[in-house]
C-alpha cells in the first residue's frame, strides 16, 4: 500500500538536504524552469522509521491515535521527503485489526521554533479545508512531540489519515471541479484575508499573513516579505540591486494597478496556497481527488493558480487552467486575467527561489517582473535601467 508522501521543506539549515538535491532530475522537479517529461515517481515505503519505535515516542503518537487503546506496530519511512520525516504508521485497534495512518515530523533540533509553528500551521489548514470539503484533504488526527534519541533533541509531528496515492497529479475535471468548490463555498470567519494560525511554505512562516479587508494589501505584503527573503539571501551581491529596484517598481505600482480594481468585487476564498503536482493525487481506493501539505488562507482565488503558471508542474498543463476557468471564470477586468496570473505567480517562484538556492529561478522572476513593469509603466522602468 502506499502513503501520501507531504513533503517537508527546511530553509533553516540547507547544507545537507542541497547535497541531497545533487542530481539534475531531483532539482528539477522543485526548481526546473522547463515540462517534466515523466510522470511523477511513485513514493515507496523504506526501512524502520527508528523514532516511531522508541519507547517515548511510541507513547506519544499512541496518545494522538483516534481511536483510543489502540498500540503502535510498525513505523517505515515512505516516500521521498527532502527535508524532513515521513513515515507510514501501523497501530493495532482494539478490536485486534490493523489500520493505517501518515505521520510527518519536523525536528526542532534543525528548525528550532519553527519545527512547531511547522506542524501547527499545517494542521490548521488541514481541518480549515476538511470544514469545507471533507474529502478533499486527509483527516488530521492531532499532533504532538516527543524525544528524539537519533537527534537529541525534540520532534514535532502531525498525525493524519491514510491514503493510497494514485494518479499524480489528478486528472482535470474532478479534481478542479473540487478546488472551485472549495473557493466558492468557503467563506471566511471575519469577512477579511488572512488567516487566524500564520501558514508557512515550507519552513518559512508567513508572520504577514494576517486578517486585512484589503487583498491588494495582503498580497503586497506577501510579496515583500519574499523579496525580503530573496535580499537577505542574496546580501552582497551587486547584480541584486537592480531587481530590489524592479521590486519595488512591483510593490507599489503595479499591484496597485492590477489589484485595486478588485477592491469590494471579490470574496475571500479559502485556498490550498501551495497545489502543485506533488501535493495533490487520486486516492488510489475510493477514486477521488485529493490534496494535502496546504499553506492555506483566505485570498482572491485566482492566487491559487499562480503556483500552476511554472512550466515544472505539470497543472501548467492547457487542460487544467482552462477547467479551473470554466469551473470559476476570471474576474473584472477578464483581459488582465494572464496579467493577474502573472503577477501571482512571483511569489511562488521567488519562494522557491529562496528555499532551495541554486535554482535560476531568481532569473525568471527578474524576467516576470520586468514583463510586468514594461507593460504598465515603461518609463519608470526605463528609469530604473538607465
Amino acid at each position: 500500500m502506499l502513503l501520501v508522501c507531504l513533503v517537508l521543506f527546511k530553509f533553516s539549515t540547507l547544507t545537507h538536504n542541497v547535497d541531497r538535491m545533487a542530481n539534475s532530475a531531483e532539482l528539477n522537479r522543485h526548481v526546473g524552469i522547463e515540462a517534466p517529461s515523466g510522470p511523477v515517481p511513485k513514493p515507496h515505503l523504506g526501512e524502520p522509521f527508528g523514532p516511531g519505535l522508541d519507547p517515548s515516542a511510541r507513547c506519544e503518537i499512541e496518545r494522538v491515535l483516534p481511536i483510543k487503546g489502540s498500540k503502535l506496530v510498525e513505523a517505515r519511512h515512505y516516500g521521498r521527503s527532502l527535508w524532513g520525516q515521513t513515515a507510514k504508521i501501523t497501530a493495532q485497534l482494539p478490536n485486534g485489526s490493523l489500520r493505517d495512518y501518515f505521520l510527518k515530523t519536523a525536528s526542532a533540533g534543525s528548525l528550532g521554533v519553527t519545527a512547531k509553528r511547522m506542524i501547527i500551521a499545517e494542521i490548521s489548514g488541514l481541518n480549515a479545508i476538511r470544514s469545507v470539503s471533507p474529502t478533499f484533504v486527509p483527516e488530521a488526527h492531532g499532533w504532538g512531540s516527543y524525544h528524539d534519541p537519533t537527534t537529541k533533541s525534540t520532534s514535532y509531528f502531525l498525525l493524519a489519515s491514510f491514503h493510497e496515492i494514485g494518479l499524480q497529479p489528478p486528472a482535470p475535471h474532478a479534481f478542479v471541479a473540487q478546488l472551485a468548490h472549495l473557493h466558492k463555498t468557503s467563506a471566511s470567519p471575519t469577512g477579511k484575508f488572512g488567516f487566524h494560525e500564520p501558514p508557512c511554505h515550507a519552513t518559512t512562516p508567513y508572520d504577514v499573513i494576517k486578517w486585512q479587508s484589503s487583498w491588494s494589501a495582503l498580497f503586497r505584503d506577501i510579496l515583500a516579505y519574499t523579496v525580503f527573503l530573496s535580499q537577505r539571501q542574496n546580501e552582497g551581491h551587486g547584480s541584486y540591486e537592480e531587481f530590489e529596484r524592479i521590486s519595488d517598481l512591483i510593490l507599489e505600482k503595479v499591484i496597485p494597478r492590477l489589484l485595486c480594481p478588485l477592491e469590494g468585487k471579490i470574496k475571500p476564498c479559502l485556498i490550498h496556497g501551495d497545489l502543485w503536482d506533488e501535493n495533490s493525487a487520486t486516492d488510489a481506493v475510493t477514486g477521488k481527488p485529493f490534496v494535502f501539505d496546504p499553506m492555506a488562507f483566505y485570498a482572491h482565488n485566482e492566487y491559487e493558480i499562480g503556483n500552476w503558471r511554472a512550466a515544472r508542474h505539470r497543472l501548467s498543463r492547457k487542460e487544467y487552467v482552462d477547467e479551473y476557468k470554466r469551473c470559476f471564470p476570471p474576474d473584472e477586468p477578464v483581459e488582465e486575467w494572464d496579467d493577474r496570473n502573472l503577477l501571482y505567480s512571483l511569489r511562488y517562484d521567488l519562494s522557491a527561489s529562496v528555499l532551495i538556492p541554486g535554482s535560476n529561478l531568481r532569473s525568471v522572476v527578474r524576467d516576470n517582473m520586468w514583463t510586468l513593469c514594461n507593460k504598465y509603466f515603461p518609463e519608470d522602468l526605463t528609469a530604473i535601467a538607465a
